[in-house]
């Protein structure tokens, strides 16, 4: 991977627990503790993200987005730099404000660290920073099989390993009947006693997840498919 992210926060706790866990995630991080600061180490270096607070201790972050607009992309991509907002500021006022600057998402604190790297995966994907050839798409749902994310008409989907296992084949195999003792050999690797139901159990709890409209489909006496929502 290696995407290299500038993370712009004057609390010292924030800044370095989010670069490290960018760190261990497998991203290049610098880090930047104001408004001037961040401008500077985004015309050395231009990063493929920001993550940028609003409350600076010079600039704050919306004027910093400004600025932001007229600098180079890493790569020479075209488009302005990926931005996302992530802050104590949460008035709706503040939100519509960070995105008709040209953010491309604005997050509140406290934040979720695995729905904030989904987020930065989206946006990376979207902007042409990853590639997403990887990525199995089925209608608005997304499942990146190499990350283990999963959006939903873009919002972070957060499933546990044997619900993405089991979400993973039924993309995978997408428009196709699969009986139920075959998604049981392929997610849970046994016959888990012949018992089906454990199939029907992780089924409802994928529905409750992610299932509106409906995507998982039920053949009665034979299995399940997954299907493209019907407009």
């Amino acid at each position: 991977m290696g995407e290299r992210l500038l993370v712009v926060d004057d609390e010292p706790t924030v800044k370095e627990l989010l670069s490290a866990t960018l760190r261990f995630a497998g991203f290049t991080v610098s880090s930047a503790d104001s408004g001037v600061q961040a401008l500077e180490a985004a015309r050395r270096d231009p990063p493929d993200l920001v993550l940028l607070d609003v409350m600076l201790p010079d600039l704050d972050g919306f004027e910093v987005i400004r600025r932001l607009r007229g600098l180079p992309r890493a790569g020479g991509r075209p488009g302005p730099v990926p931005v996302l907002f992530l802050t104590a500021r949460d008035t709706k006022a503040d939100k519509l404000n960070g995105l008709s600057l040209g953010a491309d998402d604005y997050v509140t604190k406290p934040f979720d660290l695995e729905e904030l790297l989904a987020r930065i995966r989206a946006i990376l994907r979207r902007t042409g920073v990853i590639p997403d050839e990887h990525t199995l798409v089925v209608g608005d749902l997304e499942v990146d099989p190499d990350g283990h994310q999963v959006t939903r008409a873009g919002h972070p989907v957060r499933l546990s390993p044997t619900e993405f296992r089991l979400l993973h084949h039924l993309v995978l195999n997408a428009g196709r009947v699969l009986p139920k003792p075959q998604i049981l050999e392929h997610v849970w690797r046994y016959d888990f006693a012949g018992d089906t139901s454990i199939v029907d159990t992780y089924v409802s709890y994928l529905r409750r997840k992610l299932d509106d409209p409906k995507l998982i489909h039920t053949v009665h006496g034979v299995g399940y498919v997954l299907r493209r929502p019907r407009p």
